[in-house]
């Protein structure tokens, strides 16, 4: 849920803001089509990182769509030159500082409620990659029915890079890919683009973004139908054929799985990657929210306010782990980040008696 390269927005909008219902509706801006509504997030100075405020309108939005019988579908795009470059964790970082602890558990419930709410959605769902598409990003749209990837389009889930465990969902989308990908990218945050998305089954579709993304935006706006498999066959009519060049990632499948099939380091990532092959999306993110809540109140590491300045408030890319090294990193601190929260704390609840998770 990093964000690369944030910048300041208005107070309005931080991440526990308490903005008011203009700034609310320009933080995510809405569309209307003919059988369709769009979200579109709109922080482009921020490259469209997730506040409290945008979990909080979009849960709004969606639950009004998915009761409307005139709309169809529905999408989600992003303004400027992303799509969603995750949780706005230079926000976090700052009410971080200022003991604001609260506040912060308030993000992560919104969020993950919203991608629970997306991730079992009663009508198709379209999500246009057009650009950074990193951490929460992907959490807001690859659990829903399709997502069309572009030549701009850049994936990853770098939370390693600031001390943190790739959460919003990807302990659910990254255990479902093929051999060890998933471990892969969750430990190494690489960089994938639209292509090697489509090659791997992050993406459903790609698209030319000079091309033909254009007439794709056009015909999904004229389309009247809830039938995902019409929507399915329009989105294949315009999209393009492409094909993995040598640098992809689809060519180093064999050495990934040799390398990152081992039971090293991994097994940190055990019950998050590979554990959440078995499970729910529902049981994923209620384990990801006790890890977050624990990797943000210190009491084993400050890993994540560290990460979070050197690499993107001061960003002088030195960061002072603690522990320091890997040798260092004891089971007891592991299990921590996985153990319940505690009397005092309470879990995460999601609404699974009115939405049905699925493996």
């Amino acid at each position: 849920m990093v964000v690369d390269g944030s910048r300041e927005e208005p107070k309005s909008s931080h991440v526990a803001g308490n903005a008011s219902p203009i700034n609310d509706q320009q933080i995510v801006l809405v569309e209307g089509k003919a059988s369709a509504r769009a979200a579109i997030l709109n922080r482009p100075s921020a490259l469209n990182a997730l506040t409290t405020n945008m979990a909080v309108r979009l849960k709004k939005l969606y639950g009004t769509w998915e009761d409307n019988p005139d709309i169809g579908f529905v999408m989600m795009k992003g303004s400027g030159r992303a799509f969603c470059a995750g949780g706005d964790v230079v926000a976090l970082h700052r009410l971080l500082n200022e003991g604001k602890m609260e506040d912060c558990k308030d993000f992560f419930r919104n969020l993950y409620t919203f991608i629970y709410v997306l991730g079992t959605y009663l009508k198709p769902h379209v999500a246009i990659l057009d650009g950074v598409t990193m951490g929460g990003g992907a959490g807001v749209s690859v659990p829903g029915t399709f997502r069309i990837a572009t030549d701009k389009t850049i994936f990853a889930t770098p939370e390693v890079h600031i001390g943190f465990h790739p959460d919003a969902g990807a302990s659910f989308y990254l255990s479902r890919l093929t051999g060890y990908i998933g471990e892969y990218l969750a430990l190494t945050g690489e960089r994938l683009n639209g292509v090697d998305m489509l090659a791997v089954g992050l993406a459903t579709h790609f698209s030319m973004r000079a091309v033909r993304l254009d007439w794709i935006d056009e015909r999904l706006a004229k389309l009247i139908t809830d039938d995902p498999s019409v929507i399915d066959s329009t989105l294949a009519q315009y999209g393009d054929l492409v094909y993995p060049d040598k640098t992809s990632i689809v060519h180093r499948l064999e050495v990934i799985d040799k390398c990152f099939g081992h039971e090293t380091v991994e097994e940190i990532l055990d019950a998050l990657i590979r554990e959440g092959r078995f499970q729910t999306l529902d049981e994923c993110l209620v384990r990801e929210y006790r890890m977050s809540l624990h990797g943000i109140s210190k009491p084993v590491s400050h890993d994540f306010c560290e990460g979070v300045r050197a690499r993107l408030v001061e960003k002088d890319l030195a960061p002072k782990w603690d522990p320091p090294t890997l040798e260092k990193v004891s089971k007891d601190m592991v299990d921590y980040y996985f153990s319940p929260l505690g009397e005092f704390e309470p879990e995460l609840k999601l609404p699974t008696h009115l939405r049905e998770a699925f493996i």
